[in-house]
Formats: structure tokens, C-alpha cells, sequence
């Protein structure tokens, strides 16, 4: 694409006197990523600055530099290299600008659903693909666990990727055929601009609670983080949200969209009703103007919730109503989302609640399945230079619902993991709680040393298949572990 037309739409403070018909193959903030023909956004990370790589980025053949502070490099030594300089107010929102028009706004030609919210957000986005493909539609994923459209699939590095690397795969999609698309959106994404200009035909809000307050501070910030997605959605976008969470009337004070509800509360546009569950699968009621009755295969009352925001989508877009029963119904187990391994009658439940709302929810949905007839057992460690603040009260919510704990380790990071659990066992009361920094030890010794009809709940890491320790990443699954000791491995 020419210079030219790939700045047409961005503010632009200054540029070089180089020739703007000059062809862009790429764009990029990576300077390892630069080669000759690139476009370099220097973009300023809360730990990197990207102007620091500039020299690289030229080195590396960039024929156009874009960079906030104009006099970190002369314009003389742009103009030695043959290399455009490009000021501008803001690199990060640059970088999304230039990167939906370098990729030609393929957001635009798909049908775009985004999710965001504290939890929840994978199983819905599941809900999405399985709702879409049903109806017959070729549906593209990008999430936490993995990015997936036709016959390309890989593991995710980031819940939502960068913004050229999000039009890059949007581009692809819409080349390979793909009309449909369900994303995960992020607090970090919104902050850092990531999906700036991608335009959602749905936004869907599943609940807001108290996370990544080491990114955020606080809530409050937080919230607003979550709030800039709703409140730049086209106006004629639909926003499906939980009224039953308080914060969602805040969260949408600016949104002009078309806005539908759903909740257990009699107000909600499409009242959840008749919720039941055990251990293999829930059924519920939705109730609008029709009566859905659902049977999913994914376990608790917040799936609950997750499907009925997705079926609302099939309601708007006039689906059969045999098309969204069935979707709901046929919506795989999510990897590490409530996932129950068994063996006789020990069952194991392996989840990604790392949070102190999404811990408490799993050993709740638990407790109503066994209803004091099995006792419960809590694996959990907490991650390493993240959020604080939740450690003790994961470790009051386990100590209060659970009949035994053990506290461990999970991803430490550069964090000593015994000062994180210190921090964990602020808040549990009972008298020496069990405590094995080694997580296969833990889970282990949880497993072999429980009663034969427990159910383990190992929380915390759910589908990941890695601890990190002092910057080293190491293989590790909560579920082989969990099968390995089960004595299942390879069974299911």
C-alpha cells in the first residue's frame, strides 16, 4: 500500500520530505519484525518504549518510521537513510489506525461479536463459534486459549492480540471465506488501544468483579477500562449484558447501542429461570417473548448465564429456534473451564478460576452439586507479580467453602512463591492448612489422600499447560496431573 493512502486517515503532526508514493509491505512495532519495506510504529509500552528500537528498525530496512518525540531524531538522519518520519500525537493509537487501514478494515466485512467482562468471557466465546457454525456459517475464534480460523489454529499469547496482528488475522479471514468472527476483549487490550477502529456488530458484557488491579490500581479504573469498549461501539451495534450484575448500568451510561438484558431478575429483557446442574451438564429456562429450555453440556449456573447472552444473539439474527437450542446444547467442554475428570466415585474438577469471584463461583456450584453428601477439596496458588490484594481473599472464600485446602503454588513468576502464599494464608482461620509449594506434589497428595467419593477442585490454571518460574517456562497441565494420579491418563 502507498504511504500516501495508508496516512490519509491519521493525524499526522509532521512528515519528512520523502516521497509518499513509496510502497508499505507491513507494519509493525517490533523491530525484530522490520524488513525492507516495513512501516516501524514506535509505540511506548508501561515497560518498553519503542522509540529506544528506532535505530534497529532502520537498520533493519524500514521505509517509514512513525514516532511521538520528534526531536529524539533529526530529521537529517531520517533523510540519510531514505526513511519516511512520521510524527504523530500518539503511536498506540496510530498503530491500530494504520493497521485497520493497511489491512483495508476487514473488521468491516465480517459479522464481529467482542466479549469482555471478568469472567466468562472464553465459555461465551465458545457459545459464539458453536452458535454461528450451527447455522451454518464459517466462524473464526481469537482468545485466550487459542486463535482459530479454517485450518489455522495456534495458542494464544494474548487474550487479544496486538492491533496489526488482529487485522492481520481479520484480513484472513475474510480471504479465506470466514464471515463470522467472535473475539475476546480484553481490559489491557482497551487500554492499550488494541481494538481501536474495529467495528463490533455485538458487545457482550458477562459480569464485572475485582481483577488485574496490578495493571488498573483499582476498580474503578478497571471498570473504566472496561467501559471505553461499550462506549465505542457503533450506534447501531447490539450490546447484550447482565443486568443482574450492578456495575452494568454504570458500564453503558454512554453506549447509544441497542441494549438487551438478560438475569435471573424479573426486570431483564430475558429472564434466566429454572436453573439446575450436576455434574454433568445444566439445564435452564430463557424467557422472552418464547420459552427457550436448554440443556448444556457445560456445568454451573454462570453457563447459565454465558449461554443465554449467546442465545439472545441467535434470537436477534432470526435464527431457527431448533438452531439455537441445538447450539447451546452441542457447545464442547471448554478446556480447564469447569472440566470434570472422574474415577470411580472421585471426581476432579480442573478450572481457570483465578480470581476471587471465579473461585468462590466454582466451589459454590460444587457445593450445591454434592450437597453435603462428598467432602470438597481446594488445590489453588495465586500468580506472581499480579494482583495482591485477591491472595487473602481466595484464601478466606477457600478456608469458608471448602473441607480441606491446599495452598500452592501456580505461575510465581519472579515473585517468591512462599511469600505469595504467606500472603494466601492471611485469610484462612483453620489451624495448619496444608501447605505444598510443588503443585504436582499438591495435587497429589489431594487426590491419593482424599476420601473415595471427594470432589478436588484444582483452580487457578485451568487450560494452560505451563508454570513460570524466576522468567522460565515449564511444562505443566492441571489435567495430565490430575489423570496421572486418577490413574485415567489417556482414558477420555
Amino acid at each position: 500500500m502507498h504511504l500516501s493512502k495508508l496516512i490519509q486517515n491519521i493525524k499526522v503532526i509532521s512528515i519528512s520530505d520523502i516521497s509518499e508514493s513509496r510502497e508499505i509491505i507491513d507494519i509493525t512495532a517490533n523491530s525484530r519484525e522490520v524488513k525492507v519495506g516495513s512501516m516501524f510504529v514506535a509505540v511506548k509500552g508501561f515497560t518498553v518504549d519503542g522509540h529506544q528500537f528506532i535505530t534497529n528498525a532502520v537498520n533493519n530496512g524500514a521505509s517509514a518510521v512513525v514516532l511521538e518525540d520528534n526531536n529524539d531524531y533529526p530529521d537529517e538522519y531520517f533523510y540519510n537513510n531514505s526513511v519516511a518520519k512520521i510524527v504523530v500525537e500518539s503511536t498506540r493509537k496510530a498503530f491500530a489506525d494504520l493497521s485497520c487501514e493497511f489491512y483495508e478494515h476487514p473488521s468491516k466485512q465480517l459479522k464481529l461479536v467482542g466479549i469482555t467482562g471478568s469472567n466468562g468471557k472464553t465459555t461465551t466465546a465458545f457459545f459464539v463459534k458453536n452458535l454461528f457454525e450451527t447455522a451454518g456459517f464459517k466462524t473464526g475464534l481469537l482468545g485466550t486459549i487459542s486463535n482459530v480460523f479454517g485450518s489455522f489454529i495456534e495458542d494464544s499469547q494474548l487474550t487479544t492480540p496486538e492491533s496489526n496482528t488482529l487485522n492481520k488475522y481479520l484480513r484472513q479471514m475474510v480471504n479465506d471465506g470466514i464471515t463470522h468472527c467472535v473475539m475476546e476483549v480484553s481490559s489491557h487490550s482497551l487500554v492499550l488501544d488494541r481494538v481501536r477502529g474495529l467495528d463490533f456488530d455485538y458487545g457482550i458484557f458477562t459480569n464485572i468483579t475485582s481483577d488485574h488491579l496490578d495493571f488498573h490500581s483499582d476498580f474503578d479504573n478497571y471498570l473504566e477500562a472496561k467501559k471505553i469498549f461499550f462506549d465505542n461501539l457503533k450506534n447501531n451495534s447490539v450490546v447484550i449484558y447482565n443486568f443482574d450484575d450492578i456495575s452494568s448500568d454504570r458500564l453503558l451510561s454512554n453506549n447509544l447501542s441497542t441494549k438487551i438484558s438478560f438475569g435471573k431478575n424479573v426486570n431483564a429483557d430475558y429472564k434466566i429461570c429454572n436453573i439446575t446442574f450436576n455434574m454433568d451438564g445444566t439445564r435452564f429456562n430463557l424467557e422472552n417473548n418464547n420459552k427457550f429450555k436448554f440443556n448444556t453440556k457445560l456445568i454451573g449456573e454462570f453457563n447459565a448465564y454465558n449461554a443465554a447472552s449467546v442465545a439472545i444473539i441467535g434470537v436477534n439474527e432470526k435464527y431457527e429456534d431448533e438452531i439455537i437450542i441445538n447450539a447451546i446444547n452441542s457447545t464442547p467442554q471448554v478446556p480447564g473451564r469447569f472440566e470434570v475428570i472422574s474415577k470411580a466415585e472421585k471426581k476432579v474438577v480442573v478450572d481457570y478460576s483465578h480470581t476471587a469471584d471465579s473461585l468462590e463461583k466454582a466451589l459454590e456450584a460444587i457445593i450445591k452439586i454434592v450437597d453435603k453428601s462428598r467432602p470438597i477439596y481446594t488445590v489453588f496458588g495465586c500468580g506472581g507479580n499480579r494482583d495482591k490484594t485477591k491472595r487473602p481473599i481466595m484464601g478466606e472464600i477457600a478456608d469458608r467453602l471448602s473441607d480441606e485446602i491446599y495452598v500452592t503454588s501456580d505461575n510465581p513468576r519472579a515473585e517468591n512463591p512462599l511469600e505469595i502464599i504467606s500472603e494466601i494464608l492471611n485469610g484462612i482461620k483453620r489451624k495448619n492448612p496444608k501447605v505444598i509449594e510443588n503443585r504436582e506434589e499438591a495435587i497429589k497428595q489431594a487426590i491419593c489422600n482424599s476420601e473415595p467419593n471427594a470432589v478436588i477442585l484444582i483452580a487457578g490454571k485451568g487450560h494452560e499447560e505451563y508454570q513460570l518460574i524466576n522468567g522460565i517456562k515449564y511444562h505443566f497441565s492441571d489435567k495430565e496431573i490430575a489423570q496421572k494420579y486418577l490413574g485415567v491418563m489417556n482414558e477420555n
